[in-house]
């Protein structure tokens, strides 16, 4: 989705206009607007699912409970002695940090989609322009979850954690 959105903006840049900064072509997917519109909404729907079966997921196994922020992790970072109890506490905000995060990249990306239809998400953020800015500061503030969730899971259970995610054991 980063290469595809990066050509649908190098199209019309958000900053400056059609004369503002334009990424590099090499690297970029879709080769003009079109194509790089079809390959963004074709992702779209492979993200939206994704995240609609993991709610759904959560909601059902009842991972809500101890997998995101609660009392406890405030009360952890305030008093706890234990390193590791806070890098598991900030692991937890930060993991329910990225899921309105998520929604707000998808509804705002629909509201781009169709403004005709979907006036009420371009007036709920105000204007178009607006709106842009929002649908694309999603993409370096998710960067930002990916290496502080990393490095997190190393600073909470160290390499164990990570390669109990990728190797069978």
């Amino acid at each position: 989705m980063l290469t595809s959105g990066l050509q649908i903006y190098n199209a019309n840049p958000v900053f400056g206009g059609r004369e503002g900064f334009h990424f590099p072509f090499v690297g970029l997917l879709g080769g003009w607007l079109a194509g790089g519109r079809h390959w963004h909404f074709a992702a779209m729907w492979f993200f939206s699912l994704n995240l609609l079966w993991y709610g759904v997921y959560v909601l059902l196994t009842q991972r809500w409970k101890h997998r995101y922020v609660g009392s406890n992790d405030i009360k952890a970072l305030q008093q706890s002695k234990s390193l590791k109890r806070r890098f598991y506490a900030w692991h937890r905000i930060a993991y329910t940090s990225i899921i309105p995060i998520l929604l707000l990249a998808l509804l705002s990306g629909i509201g781009m989609y169709k403004p005709a239809q979907f006036y009420w998400i371009v007036d709920l953020f105000g204007d178009w322009f607006a709106l842009r800015v929002v649908h694309f500061l999603t993409v370096p503030t998710v960067i930002v979850f990916a290496i502080v969730h990393s490095w997190l899971a190393l600073k909470a259970g160290g390499d164990r954690l990570v390669d109990s995610m990728f190797l069978e054991e």
